[in-house]
């Protein structure tokens, strides 16, 4: 494979991701009368109709570059009609016929094999859906604005009306279109070609950028009343409980709220008195800086929370200045009122209100618009759509990666996430809902969704229900703990001391898998395609792709699908049924491997997670890190077993907008297995390069549910490993080598685990539910009889995880041994005396769910 041709590829790719041109190239267009026709891509036209004729070429809000490479068409006149051919798409326009309507335009194509007619006004019963602004006080489901794809095969996005950008290359700004008729239209005509669809889209609508490295770690978030001192405390407890953190979210009590209560009382703009604010509330924070300076320098990011509504008040230390600025008249003392679509008070805004507090060391911006959603000055302008925009280009203004923290706007608010989801119950119906809703924000490009993890909204959290959304925080966009102000909510997860070893797992699964989840969203930036996908992107003709919507992809290699739902009260196992698509599958927490097209419905206990990885692939992940803010020395390599199997790993400095142009570096890894067994796993030298970049690393190399090797080698050289009964792994430890340098791993198999490789995975799932159901086994026989022992049968199979630890190489033995004894063992069980029978089903389910 030429890496060089590949590198010259994608840093053309990210130049021309930079050139944004509204204007199409002519050899793209067909005028006639007072229609105009640009052909963007082979399924993609935008129709333009306007009575005088006068076509717009400026950017609106939605559709930034339409200056693609041009698309071959045909363009053909005959009597009355005009038609347009490309590969995909058959246009039929009846000249001067006015505007367009069924009865003068119709566009043709196929899908599986069948002609599909499109005409206007055809309606789309089977658009995908998009996403929404917020979820706010939902318990369960939202109804969603319809997306970009549709199982009909055709989506039209009307732009008639959306407002355009002036054109300004200091700070492009919003502006009215020209009056008179008109259409604007854009018709994607993709069929099932989904991930084609939002690819094309992030080229006319903008890519998906990148968020910073350090927003895809944890988010501690409350509302509540604190102060520097408490959040000194609560940052080091996260150190004394060994908790991984990234960034910490500041609610609206860091500035004065002049007495707000439930009452409401209503300042002078008509909301509620002390709701806005800009000055630092020095009961809380006497010294702001000090305090941001002391959390940055032990790796935390901070944001603040902004409800902007009520412009700036007299009583804002910033109020004098920015008055002056905007020569606003302050005799009476009166709210300067909030008026973002204003480029002057923008400015002003940005300038004396948050530029000198982001100087004191706030990152960036929680903003929580709750207001009018359109702007009461310029009509058709979404409020939150403009916060999200001013806010991004602002940081984009000034340097740096930018990172907003906000709510859904609209289509072509991709290019200013993060999203913020607002305030939902604390329900299992609200946790069943998110996974649906995530991924389905990916059709219109909203990849980059954070939920109230626990949810906002609870009189009574239950510990079960928190770890369970703390699981689908941990393979989710973006890992956000939050709550409301209330004197019974708890978020901090060592206070559920039942649950918290739980929950640190998931944390650091979490961080674990950080190198795989920021490769994916390169790959979003890249393509269009979140993260977080739908089944039916990667299996259009699957009809199981579009009815498992509590399933979703989770990268390229991963199906995840949160448990939402209480486990059983007796065994406190919980069931879920996962559409497998064709292939082979391998289950993360069990260590199974399973063929798919298929349904299947397994049952988990409290720290496990149905996610299944396809066969073959290798995931790049971290080992024990607590801050994404520094770089970790070594990258662990998870090859998971089924086949052959590649992947490219993405780096860049974390913060800065280099991966547009040439900062980033990939390295190719690929494994081979042979017939008999035999793999041989290549890293690649890294390509590109980017600041701060290490010149070496190590690597753990870790094969789970593998018996011992034979034998391993590296670049041909005999080499160690070590294996352990804990999910039957061996890891292959490589010291620091240099990134340019070309590493082989050679993995020889034992002949004799061929052909058992079923035994090694019951045994797999058997092993990580053995412990647990022998020590509860252990606590009834004391309890009946505190010298008795347990039975000999359930203490050797316990013996045998400790066995393969000390004697690797009796593991094809012990494997059998383990899965010829384990159904007796569990009759053995059932059987003891003395012990009632829901104790009983509550230590032996677990261990017959993986027999």
């Amino acid at each position: 494979m030429n890496y060089r041709l590949i590198s010259i590829f994608l840093l053309l790719l990210s130049l021309s991701a930079r050139s944004q041109n509204p204007v199409a190239n002519p050899a793209s267009q067909v005028t006639i009368g007072s229609a105009r026709f640009t052909i963007l891509t082979p399924s993609l036209i935008r129709m333009e109709w306007n009575e005088k004729a006068a076509f717009e070429d400026k950017a609106s809000l939605v559709f930034i570059n339409r200056n693609l490479p041009v698309t071959p068409f045909q363009k053909k006149e005959a009597g009355e009609f005009l038609e347009i051919k490309t590969t995909h798409l058959t246009l039929r326009y009846k000249k001067n016929a006015g505007k367009f309507s069924k009865d003068n335009l119709k566009i043709t194509f196929t899908l599986n094999g069948r002609k599909v007619d499109w005409v206007p006004g055809l309606k789309d019963s089977l658009n995908l859906k998009g996403t929404t602004r917020t979820l706010d006080q939902t318990d369960g489901d939202a109804k969603l604005e319809d997306g970009l794809l549709s199982k009909s095969g055709w989506t039209l996005i009307d732009d008639s009306n959306q407002l355009l950008f002036d054109g300004d290359k200091d700070w492009n700004w919003a502006t009215t279109r020209n009056e008179g008729d008109k259409q604007d239209w854009y018709f994607f005509g993709y069929g099932h070609e989904y991930k084609k669809a939002l690819y094309d889209y992030t080229r006319i609508a903008g890519k998906i950028p990148m968020p910073p490295k350090y927003a895809f770690g944890y988010w501690w978030s409350r509302y509540w009343t604190y102060s520097d001192t408490e959040l000194r405390g609560l940052l080091n407890d996260f150190t004394t409980y060994n908790i991984p953190i990234d960034v910490l979210i500041i609610d609206m009590d860091w500035h004065y709220t002049w007495g707000l209560n439930k009452d409401w009382k209503r300042d002078m703009m008509g909301e509620p008195t002390g709701w806005t604010g800009y000055t630092w509330n020095k009961n809380l924070f006497p010294e702001p800086e000090e305090f941001l300076t002391w959390a940055h320098q032990r790796g935390v990011k901070t944001a603040l929370n902004l409800h902007p509504a009520s412009g700036i008040a007299p009583m804002e230390a910033q109020y004098n200045c920015f008055a002056k600025a905007y020569d606003f008249d302050t005799t009476g003392k009166k709210n300067i009122p909030f008026k973002i679509e204003d480029k002057k008070w923008a400015q002003i805004y940005f300038d004396s209100v948050l530029h000198p507090i982001e100087k004191q060391g706030i990152d960036f911006w929680w903003l929580d618009w709750q207001q009018w959603l359109e702007n009461r000055n310029l009509k058709g302008l979404s409020n939150t759509w403009w916060l999200n925009y001013t806010f991004f280009t602002d940081k984009q203004r000034e340097g740096g990666r930018p990172l907003l923290f906000h709510r859904w706007g609209g289509l072509g608010n991709h290019r200013y996430q993060i999203g913020f989801s607002g305030d939902s119950r604390s329900t299992w119906a609200s946790l069943a809902y998110q996974p649906y809703f995530t991924a389905t924000a990916g059709n219109v490009g909203y990849g980059y969704w954070s939920h109230d993890i626990g949810g906002h909204v609870a009189d009574n959290p239950d510990p079960e229900l928190y770890l369970r959304w703390i699981q689908f925080g941990t393979f989710s966009p973006i890992f956000r703990t939050h709550c409301s102000k209330s004197a019974f909510n708890e978020r901090r997860i060592w206070k559920f001391p039942e649950h918290y070893k739980m929950m640190l797992k998931a944390y650091e699964l979490r961080y674990a898998l950080n190198p795989y989840i920021y490769t994916a969203s390169h790959e979003a930036f890249d393509s269009g395609v979140s993260i977080c996908r739908p089944m039916y992107y990667d299996y259009p003709e699957s009809p199981e792709a579009y009815t498992a919507k509590e399933q979703y992809m989770f990268g390229g290699d991963m199906i995840v699908a949160p448990i939402t739902a209480k486990a059983d009260s007796i065994t406190h196992l919980a069931g879920k049924k996962v559409w497998l698509p064709a292939g082979q599958w391998f289950d993360y927490f069990s260590g199974g491997l399973i063929t798919g097209n298929k349904f299947v419905e397994n049952k988990y206990t409290l720290d496990q997670v149905p996610v299944f990885i396809k066969a073959g692939s290798i995931i790049p992940m971290y080992g024990n890190i607590k801050n994404l803010q520094k770089q970790s020395d070594t990258l662990v390599l998870t090859v998971i077993p089924g086949g052959s199997g590649a992947t490219k790993l993405y780096e860049d400095d974390g913060n800065s907008e280099e991966y547009k142009d040439k900062g980033y570096s990939f390295t190719a890894i690929r494994n081979v297995v042979a017939a008999d067994g035999a793999m041989v796993l290549t890293i690649s030298p890294r390509e590109g390069s980017y600041k701060g970049m290490s010149a070496s690393r190590s690597y753990e190399i870790k094969y789970p549910s593998i018996y011992p090797p034979a034998s391993i080698s590296i670049n041909g050289q005999p080499a160690t490993y070590t294996y352990s009964a804990d999910r039957l792994m061996a890891t292959i430890s490589i010291p620091a080598t240099s990134c340019a340098e070309q590493i082989e791993v050679k993995v020889i198999p034992d002949a004799a685990g061929k052909g058992k490789e079923d035994l090694l995975y019951k045994a797999a799932l058997i092993l990580s539910r053995l412990s647990q159901s022998t020590e509860d086994m252990k606590y009834e026989t004391a309890r009946i009889d505190w010298v008795a022992n347990t039975s000999d049968c359930i203490l050797a199979l316990s013996a045998i995880p400790g066995m393969i630890n000390y004697h690797p190489e009796q593991t094809v033995a012990l494997v059998e041994k383990l899965n010829k004894e384990i159904l007796p063992c569990i009759q053995t069980m059932k059987a003891y005396p003395g012990v009632d029978a829901n104790t009983l089903r509550k230590i032996t389910a677990p261990l017959e769910a993986g027999k």
